[in-house]
This record gives structure tokens, C-alpha cells and sequence, in this order.
């Protein structure tokens, strides 16, 4: 018996061999995700604002069968063809996390990824539940 619960939001998740989130207890892992619609077709070809918030819409499916939101996640860890249009990122991340406080996130420029055409993919952790945090004073 599973000790966790895949939850999927693409049609054609059953013919893959990882699952796109997964909840373990009060956590969600959802898997490295690209800008790929259910076609498996590249969304935002060769513009990575466009691609990342495509992603950030996938992960917002994912996070309502959660019954989760964007300020749940506490981290994300970002794979990225050029620094330069990672830069370009930040306000999409902002139009998604309504913080201070921000999750805690991990850049890693690589050379490639393995989503023909991808130019950037993100994982993230999640925490279930209604705790709430505040920013530190100071």
C-alpha cells in the first residue's frame, strides 16, 4: 500500500512514470514541471515569461485538487537555460506569490533540459494545512 496520494492534472498523466504532484501527509511535492498544455505541445515557445506562467497556472490546478494556494508553497527550486531571461521571471513569480514572505527558492542555470524547447522548469514543496506565518519584525 502507497504511504502517499499522486494528484494529476493533465489527461494524459496516466501514460507517465512519475507523478506530476504527490501528498504525504501534510506535504505536496509537485514534480519538475515545463510549459507543456495537454497536447504535450510547448506553450510560449522561445519566451520564458510566457512559459513560467504557464507553469505557475499548472501548479494552481494542482494546488486547488490540494485544496491549496500559492501561500502554501515554501519553496521552489527553478532549472533555467540563461540568466539573463531568468531575471526576466520575477514579476511573473510575483504576480503568483502575494508575499513578503516569499518561498524560498533555488536558481540553477543548466545546459539543457530534457522538454525540447523548455527554457525553464520548476519544482515545489508544499505545506498542506491553514498555519499561518508572519514576517519577522525588523
Amino acid at each position: 500500500m502507497a504511504i502517499y496520494q499522486a494528484i494529476t492534472s493533465a489527461r494524459w498523466s496516466d501514460k507517465l512514470t512519475f507523478s506530476p504532484a504527490v501528498r504525504a501527509g501534510n506535504l505536496l511535492f509537485i514534480s519538475g514541471t515545463t510549459a507543456v498544455d495537454d497536447d504535450l505541445a510547448i506553450v510560449g515557445r522561445g519566451d520564458i515569461v510566457a512559459q513560467t506562467r504557464f507553469i505557475f497556472e499548472k501548479f494552481g490546478r494542482i494546488l486547488q485538487k490540494a485544496d491549496a494556494s500559492f501561500e502554501n508553497i515554501v519553496e521552489t527550486t527553478e532549472y533555467f537555460l540563461s540568466l539573463t531571461e531568468y531575471r526576466r521571471t520575477a514579476e511573473v513569480r510575483r504576480e503568483f506569490f502575494k508575499g513578503p514572505p516569499y518561498p524560498a527558492a533555488t536558481g540553477i542555470l543548466v545546459a539543457g533540459l530534457i522538454r525540447k524547447d523548455a527554457l525553464i522548469e520548476i519544482k515545489a514543496t508544499v505545506v498542506l494545512g491553514s498555519a499561518t506565518f508572519s514576517s519577522p519584525a525588523g
